[in-house]
């Protein structure tokens, strides 16, 4: 074995070499230590190390997925561009999940790949700019290698589908090559990449590498999972946050065949919201589910709510335009050009509406869950499904005190995120219960805790509800010379240590269209109190501000009878480049109008004025992503029909065009669902709904047979895809619906989430 080869930290590039026939690489970022990877690192050990590729000498070549894929497609995106610089054999290639990757170092945990975190639209953008590398150090080595095997210089090979290939032709696979590459010294300088012309995976369509695992049934979702024989915990919540326990039949609970304990969970106080469990709760320990199921029910808890309790949404809506009609009252300004006062006095005309947005549970299909592994003193294990590892990492240390080689964390994959497995709620849980005192009989055994879609629906960090108010003042030419927008919210960054100057940033992004295109422009925030858990939804913080304004520029066009399409083209004016100082910037106006023309084309928008049905459209901005819906309605006596959606997206080059139209697709129908389905409601204080009986996921009706997707060819660099879909659909739709019913006092009474009009 040869020995550790140490390189720069700038270059955040580390390998090393085995025995065995295998070539083993890896690669950090910018976070990562600057350490080389043990020389064991074979086998089963690979995967603990980093973000590496192994070519066996069998011709497998493994590659480990440092995110976590919980449906985004990052197993196959990210193995794609390792394998890509690499020129693997992609039918060669065996995807395997990483957990956390940690080391200690000087007292601190050293996260060994870098930023670990999926479902915000950040994997590909990260992954382009490192796992390249990863692909580009393993190429260079085995030609190296086959340089000496060949006689002839390095540059005159190329790599081809695992194959080492001359010029005149002589072939030696990569199977053959890797225990000779695994002697190579690394190069002094970073290798080169491919030029673009040259790839044959990126780019090209790929199925999800779990694919025909899902729809078998054989793949295992972080659910399945388990450590030997685990005690089975489901909890009862308090439903009243801040709220506590009145009585509780313990014995009861105690008599159901299978229970073995029922012991108190009381959260941790002083830790960040999302960071410890939400609620005080008395948790059923059983043999099995079915068990502490019953048990749970016996147990009949009762709960009363706290000093304060939490009003219903027609309250905080009222409060909200309270605020908006006192000039006492003080809001954040998130961004101010111009003069909006003198803009208004100056207009030929000027409108107003207010928008109304309810609040959103996450439900995904997946509920919360984990499994942990304690012995005492000595290490954890932890498997949960989470969209945040370093996260995990964070909440087990505190509340075990262990060093960061004590902890493990493993990370299957997981049906669904959104935004709600970026909270750590139900891990602290599984820690506190396997930390807890418990009968003999069962103190050393594993903990498996489940959560039941009410326990999902009642104790979820919600997308928060929403209030706006927008005002637009238009000169003789039916141009927007001034615009101010207040939104009224409870922020999804209370509570988690931000500012309360910078509450806004989970509501609203300064940047966002129309800025930056109006002379006169303001955008106020206003918080609303509330105890209700809250935090990111998909498309956070884009999708809330964008339904009210694409729904109020559809507003503004019918006010001055204007195409609604050609009025979003005049308002972003020339293609250029706007300043955006959140991620993804600069945005180029003509890449957003392209995409617009787009979706209109593919709708056949010429027949906007005189179809009977009704046209919408719509547009975003989302992570440095160009997307624009088109959507075709009717009105039916039920509410409406859905006959076509259209969906257009520039997300710069695209990895893989499958997995893209994948979510672009998923998304879009969960906006759809989301904005005509539905809404969580509190009353007394607490949550109504319970399942999916009340809080319904759209069925076949009225949802579209199909999305059409349009994915626009691009050498940019790659944006995320994830959630991009989301911001613009609904507006789109609720455009379409104003269209088809031409209704203008009330425009959109069959749909929860869209808005209000006054």
């Amino acid at each position: 074995m040869s020995g550790e080869v140490r390189l720069s930290r700038r270059r955040f590039l580390k390998y090393a070499a085995g025995t065995a026939g295998a070539l083993v690489i890896g690669i950090g970022t910018a976070d990562a230590v600057d350490r080389p990877p043990p020389l064991g690192l074979l086998g089963d050990a690979w995967a603990q190390v980093g973000p590496y590729l192994r070519i066996d000498a069998d011709g497998r070549i493994f590659i480990g997925v440092r995110d976590p894929d919980n449906g985004e497609g990052t197993s196959t995106s990210l193995a794609r561009i390792i394998a890509e610089e690499l020129d693997a054999d992609w039918t060669r290639v065996v995807v395997e999940p990483l957990g956390l990757g940690v080391t200690a170092g000087n007292g601190e945990p050293k996260f060994t790949y870098g930023r670990q975190r999926s479902g915000d639209a950040t994997s590909i953008p990260a992954a382009w700019a490192d796992l390249r590398q990863a692909g580009a150090l393993g190429r260079w080595l085995l030609l190296q290698a086959a340089a000496r095997r060949l006689g002839v210089p390095a540059e005159q090979l190329r790599g081809e589908s695992g194959m080492a290939v001359a010029a005149d032709g002589r072939r030696i696979s990569y199977a053959d090559l890797a225990s000779a590459a695994a002697s190579i010294d690394a190069p002094s300088a970073p290798p080169p990449l491919k030029s673009p012309d040259r790839y044959h995976l990126i780019g090209q369509p790929a199925g999800d590498v779990d694919a025909r695992a899902v729809v078998t049934g054989a793949l295992r979702y972080a659910f399945d999972e388990t450590i030997g024989d685990p005690v089975i915990a489901v909890l009862a919540r308090c439903p009243y946050p801040g709220g506590s326990l009145d009585t509780a039949e313990r014995d009861a609970a105690m008599k159901v065949d299978g229970v073995y304990a029922v012991i108190d969970l009381t959260p941790e106080q002083g830790q960040p919201a999302g960071m410890a469990a939400q609620a005080p709760a008395l948790v059923v320990l059983a043999r099995d589910t079915w068990s502490a199921l019953a048990g749970r029910t016996a147990l009949d808890a009762r709960w009363k709510a706290g000093s304060t309790v939490e009003p219903a949404a027609s309250a905080l809506e009222q409060k909200a335009l309270e605020l908006f009609d006192d000039d006492t009252a003080t809001p954040i300004t998130v961004r101010a050009d111009g003069d909006i006062t003198s803009a208004r006095k100056k207009a030929a005309r000027a409108l107003e509406a207010t928008y109304f947005q309810p609040w959103v549970a996450h439900a995904t299909a997946e509920t919360p869950n984990c499994v942990v592994r304690l012995d005492p003193d000595t290490s954890v294990t932890v498997i949960a499904a989470t969209q945040s590892p370093r996260q995990v990492y964070t909440v087990v240390q505190r509340m075990t005190g262990f060093r960061p080689d004590q902890i493990d964390i493993q990370v299957p994959r997981g049906g669904g995120g959104f935004g709600r497995r970026l909270e750590q709620d139900y891990i602290a849980e599984a820690m506190a219960i396997a930390l807890a005192k418990k009968p003999d009989e069962i103190r050393n055994r594993p903990v498996k805790v489940l959560w039941t879609r009410d326990d999902d629906l009642a104790r979820d960090y919600y997308r928060p509800l929403a209030v706006h108010r927008l005002n637009a003042s238009l000169d003789r030419r039916k141009a927007i010379v001034g615009w101010h927008q207040r939104m009224a919210s409870p922020s999804a960054l209370a509570g988690r240590g931000t500012p309360d100057n910078r509450l806004w940033q989970s509501e609203l992004v300064a940047d966002a269209l129309p800025a930056g295109l109006v002379p006169n422009f303001r955008s106020d925030w206003y918080a609303l109190d509330s105890t209700l858990a809250r935090g990111e939804w998909r498309g956070s913080p884009h999708v809330t501000p964008t339904f009210a304004s694409e729904s109020f520029i559809d507003e503004l066009a019918h006010a001055v009878k204007a195409n609604p399409l050609d009025f979003r083209l005049a308002l972003l004016g020339d293609p250029r480049q706007l300043p955006y100082g959140a991620r993804g910037g600069p945005l180029d106006t003509g890449r957003l109008a392209n995409v617009l023309r787009l979706a209109a084309d593919k709708l056949d928008w010429s027949r906007w004025l005189r179809s009977e049905n009704g046209l919408g459209i719509a547009c975003a901005y989302v992570f440095g992503a160009y997307v624009a819906h088109a959507i075709e309605v009717s009105p039916t006596a039920d509410g409406i029909d859905i006959h076509r959606v259209v969906c257009v997206a520039d997300v710069g080059r695209v990895i893989n065009p499958m997995g893209l139209e994948a979510q672009l697709q998923g998304a879009t129908m969960d906006a759809l669902s989301t904005a005509l389905n539905l809404a969580i409601t509190v009353k007394d204080g607490r949550v109504q709904q319970t399942g999916f009986r009340d809080y319904p996921i759209a069925a076949t009706q009225p949802m579209p047979y199909e999305i059409e997707t349009v994915i626009v060819p691009s050498t940019a660099d790659p944006s995320g895809a994830s959630v991009i879909a989301v911001p613009s659909a609904a507006p789109a739709l609720a455009n379409a619906v104003f269209r088809a019913t031409a209704v203008r006092v009330r425009r959109l009474p069959l749909l929860r989430e869209l808005a209000r009009l006054r």
